[in-house]
């Protein structure tokens, strides 16, 4: 008998919880995105939900506009690290950018992260979609958009190989014979491309579960393309179920066409939530927090997307300006859709920034309100889960507290962990050793 399919959860860790200006909210720790035992306590709270993972976002260039949240926060790799002391069986899935590292540096980090955490590690990879990036690496050009995808090809292939440098059984470590490794089980990279040149073996044993995790997150073609090459899970955000579930069988059927399994890849839809005790306490709750976000705020929030433009130089009250291509370059699905929002809908610039800066929570109302959505646009195909983000600073402690029990009792979501590595609990094949699989490849007689 086939086990019934089961929703995945991941734990946004990104400052106070809410908009923009959340951390301004009374219930809000202000320092939240710099305060490690926040952050503690939100992982605690997480994996008592039993979450299949925290996930940490990151950006590498700032300006005086940019939200509160990224002017001063941790570096993923390394909070996610002190995370892994105070926690035991959760992921720990952090950002990294393949646009401004380099592969054997990255492949150490993670597998570093892996074998800390007990085999809980993943890697969200990024291409870096601001421009002023590049400026903080001494470089005079932002790598253009597909192109960045074309670097992410080559150089998440590199780290998987660095990753396999090492077979499982490799470091025997036998004192009385005076032998530490097995020469035969150590592999030698040798990579050399169009972007990348890494001769390898990585310092760093094979992890404790075959490979850490790599998500992709985005919804652009090259994205998706991406992904169903070389991803164990998608990071996405769509607006309606059947806007979710068109993008779910196009994942499906290019991992198909790329010679994957339709179940070697996890998809969530990142949400947020705010549970009331009725409806109307619910939207109280948004608007008490929308409240706090100013138009100068929003506008300077929307020109991040758009290569930091400069929006206060329109009439807020006028319909949305004309940018042309502006955002193409950067965050090519998020500004497609709010132009195409703005226009189809007749937005004037003050509605489409407020509305950017104060996003109604995908679902809001009841925990039963919420469980029933939730649990549609599960069975009905949509995603194979969700990674919450609470829509004000207590909500995240209300879902896991209110929803979380309904879904167990619903049959859709685990009481307890099914096992030690977060490959496991996703319920993801262990990746065979590529270096290994190919010396037991049988040799081709010729005639």
């Amino acid at each position: 008998m086939s086990q019934k399919r089961q929703l995945r959860l991941g734990a946004i860790i990104q400052g106070a919880s809410g908009n923009m200006s959340a951390w301004r909210h009374p219930d809000a720790v202000a320092d939240a995105s710099i305060n490690i035992r926040f952050c503690q306590q939100l992982a605690q709270k997480a994996e008592l939900g039993k979450f299949d993972f925290l996930f940490v976002a990151d950006g590498l260039f700032i300006t005086e506009k940019s939200i509160p949240h990224f002017l001063n926060r941790f570096e993923p790799i390394t909070l996610l690290s002190a995370l892994s002391l105070v926690t035991q069986k959760i992921g720990l899935v952090a950002t990294l950018s393949t646009s401004y590292s380099e592969p054997f540096t990255v492949a150490r980090q993670f597998a570093s992260l892996d074998h800390l955490s007990g085999g809980r590690g993943g890697w969200n990879v990024v291409t870096s979609p601001l421009e002023g990036s590049a400026k903080n690496f001494s470089r005079d050009k932002h790598p253009e958009h597909d192109e960045r995808y074309r670097i992410a090809s080559e150089y998440v292939s590199v780290v998987k190989g660095l990753w396999d440098s090492w077979e499982e059984d490799a470091f025997v470590r036998n004192k009385a014979s005076g032998q530490f490794f097995d020469a035969e089980k150590l592999h030698t990279l040798n990579h050399h491309g169009k972007y990348f040149s890494v001769q390898g073996p990585l310092n760093v044993g094979r992890s404790p579960q075959g490979r850490p995790i790599v998500f992709q997150a985005g919804a652009s073609e090259q994205g998706k393309a991406f992904a169903a090459e070389a991803a164990d899970a998608i990071y996405t955000r769509q607006e309606t179920p059947e806007l979710a579930r068109e993008f779910y069988q196009d994942v499906k059927r290019q991992l198909l066409a790329n010679g994957r399994d339709a179940e070697d890849i996890r998809v969530f839809q990142g949400i947020s939530v705010i549970i009331g005790d009725s409806l109307s306490d619910a939207e109280r709750q948004y608007q008490q927090t929308a409240e706090l976000v100013t138009l100068p705020s929003a506008l300077d929030y929307l020109g991040r997307y758009f290569e930091h433009y400069d929006f206060s130089q329109h009439d807020p009250d006028a319909p949305f300006p004309e940018i042309g291509d502006l955002g193409q370059n950067s965050f090519r699905s998020t500004t497609d859709e709010i132009k195409h929002n703005a226009k189809a809908r007749g937005l004037t610039l003050r509605q489409a920034a407020l509305e950017a800066a104060t996003p109604r929570p995908t679902f809001l109302g009841t925990a039963s309100d919420v469980a029933d959505g939730l649990e549609y646009w599960f069975t009905s195909g949509a995603t194979d889960g969700f990674i919450v983000r609470g829509g004000t600073p207590t909500a995240f402690d209300d879902f896991v507290d209110q929803v979380i029990p309904l879904l167990q009792d619903r049959g859709l979501y685990r009481r307890e962990y099914e096992g030690q590595t977060l490959r496991e609990n996703l319920g993801l094949r262990e990746p065979e050793n590529q270096f290994a699989a190919r010396q037991r490849q049988p040799e081709k007689v010729t005639a």
